[in-house]
């Protein structure tokens, strides 16, 4: 169990936490709301481990975390038009959207029933992380039921050795949940509110509102490093971890842990959005013009 401090050494904090996520291990990061628990999205040893560590129902599925929303086109079976709108609108922020996931990716994020609750988190440190190795299932960094934690020491006192490497960046102060919308119905629906205005997003979801119209979300300044390119936890410090939105694949066929055959192909899906540098936490708004152009439950991210 290690320690190890990004405000000082982006650089070795990440690449100690991308050296642990690749062997199944857990890691904690910080995130633009709390600290979360992290594994490899594609690699079942870790994050059966999450469950395990938290003591999660696997009804509650992973939600999952994205550097850009390019990502996100490896892991759903389409990408709506209200994905795009509510990604180039929200993205990176506070936003989390539930979408069909492709059936033959091989993850295990628990009890999902096909769909997968995605988000794009506002914090440099794990973007940086994700950019190494690729989309995280994360959910907050303690134990279901218990409030979320707002330090990596907070974290390290809940979850102690069952996580290998805590990524310490500073305090974090927006604990606001994210607002969560489920694009898997005829029509887009509020799952849970949060910091965004409800009939904005279902008005920038149908195309009733122009996404770059939207007025770029406040976050609070955290005292953390700038990485050279992309998750958050959304949760609120009272939310039990064990609501989080449903996040994960339907049943698909086995492939080696660690194979490719887990993996989306980045390069194999259209790009119709540009990859975009990740955001300073240091800024407290986002430039909307700058932005890029996933039975539910809500919870803690």
């Amino acid at each position: 169990m290690t320690t190890v401090d990004a405000t000082t050494d982006l650089d070795a904090a990440v690449e100690a936490a991308a050296a642990a996520l690749r062997e199944g291990r857990l890691v904690v990061v910080p995130t633009d709301t709390v600290y979360g628990v992290a594994a490899d999205a594609f690699n079942p040893i870790g994050t059966q481990a999450v469950f395990g560590a938290k003591r999660r129902d696997r009804k509650a599925p992973l939600p999952v975390l994205v550097r850009s929303p390019k990502q996100v086109l490896g892991l759903v079976t389409a990408m709506p038009d209200a994905a795009n709108n509510l990604m180039a609108a929200y993205w990176p922020g506070p936003l989390t959207i539930v979408v069909r996931s492709e059936p033959h990716l091989v993850w295990d994020l628990g009890e999902s029933e096909g769909t997968v609750a995605v988000r794009m988190p506002f914090d440099d440190v794990t973007l940086a992380i994700i950019r190494v190795v690729g989309p995280l299932a994360v959910t907050s960094a303690n134990l279901s039921g218990n409030p979320a934690a707002t330090t990596a020491r907070l974290a390290r006192g809940q979850l102690g050795d069952a996580v290998d490497v805590y990524v310490d960046a500073g305090p974090r102060t927006d604990t606001t949940a994210s607002t969560i919308v489920d694009l898997t119905r005829a029509e887009p629906a509020i799952l849970r509110s949060g910091p965004l205005d409800d009939d904005e997003v279902l008005g920038v979801a149908r195309g009733d509102i122009d996404a770059h119209s939207v007025t770029p979300f406040s976050l609070p300044s955290h005292d953390s490093p700038q990485p050279p390119a992309d998750t958050g936890a959304d949760s609120a410090a009272e939310v039990p971890t064990d609501q989080d939105p449903v996040a994960a694949s339907a049943e698909a066929p086995e492939a080696p842990a660690g194979s490719d055959a887990q993996r989306p192909d980045p390069a194999a899906q259209p790009a119709t959005s540009s990859e975009r540098p990740a955001p300073s936490s240091r800024h407290v708004a986002r430039d909307h013009r700058a932005r890029d152009a996933g039975t539910h439950r809500t919870g803690d991210w």
